[in-house]
């Protein structure tokens, strides 16, 4: 199918937007991956059209948190790795999930992501008084466990996986809201690198609308990783705030 040029000028703009909140917190999927559902794009194909933007949009936030001075790619490596089979598995399933199923899906996710935020919500300030960067063995192992089943879901729909990631990283991991981030969208880009070719390889990728919204994802990670460093950690949390907040409503507002 083609969408016309309005559509894809708003799938530009869109991507900036999606692609801030994807860097700086998470959630841009799910703006993103409905709104190409509403274009006509079959689940599958929506989800895997996505993923383009995502790959795109990680790769020049890398670059920018790296411009930065912000970059451990060992350890980073070492998560993307343990997430990358899940992913694949995930993509795999992703592809077989059409029609109403997809929608009912995505709308039970986001039901659970609005119970993890409000979970989040009453544990804060436990979490938040532990100290961040003080990582030990047994932290580090759950973690990377964590990150496997992360893996899972990102490649099946990657719509608020940025949250899953948060939580492991942040409240597992015991790092840093910048430095989150900062593997956040390695971990992000090197397992999507590998389930949009399960979606391109099934032929559920529409090259056209990915790289329109490729191309304002890619702007938004731009701004998404400088901000980050640049604001540091309490800016990161009052975005997310704000982040969650809104996809409540969202969902509340069906």
């Amino acid at each position: 199918m083609e969408l016309e040029t309005w559509q894809l000028v708003f799938l530009s703009a869109l991507g900036v937007f999606a692609g801030f909140l994807n860097v700086i917190a998470g959630g841009g999927s799910l703006l993103t991956l409905p709104a190409l559902v509403l274009m006509g794009l079959p689940g599958p194909i929506a989800n895997g059209t996505n993923r383009v933007a995502i790959l795109a949009q990680n790769i020049t936030a890398v670059a920018g948190f790296r411009k930065n001075g912000f970059s451990d790619f060992k350890l980073s490596l070492t998560l993307a790795l343990c997430a990358l089979p899940g992913a694949v598995a995930g993509a795999y399933v992703g592809t077989m999930v059409r029609g109403a199923m997809f929608n009912r899906i995505l709308a039970a996710i986001m039901i659970l992501i609005l119970l993890q935020m409000a979970w989040k919500s009453r544990s804060k300030s436990k979490a938040d008084s532990t100290p961040a960067n003080e990582t030990g063995p047994p932290r580090m192992l759950l973690g990377h466990i964590c990150i496997v089943g992360v893996g899972f879901y990102g490649g099946f729909i990657q719509a608020g996986v940025g949250f899953l990631l948060m939580a492991v990283l942040h409240n597992v991991m015991r790092l840093d809201l910048v430095r989150v981030n900062m593997h956040k969208v390695f971990v992000v880009g090197f397992y999507t690198a590998a389930a949009l070719g399960v979606f391109v390889w099934t032929g559920n990728v529409l090259w056209i609308p990915g790289i329109a919204l490729a191309i304002g994802n890619s702007i938004g990670g731009w701004i998404g990783s400088h901000l980050s460093v640049k604001k540091g950690e309490a800016f990161i949390r009052k975005i997310l705030y704000v982040t969650l907040a809104a996809m409540a409503l969202r969902l509340l507002w069906g």
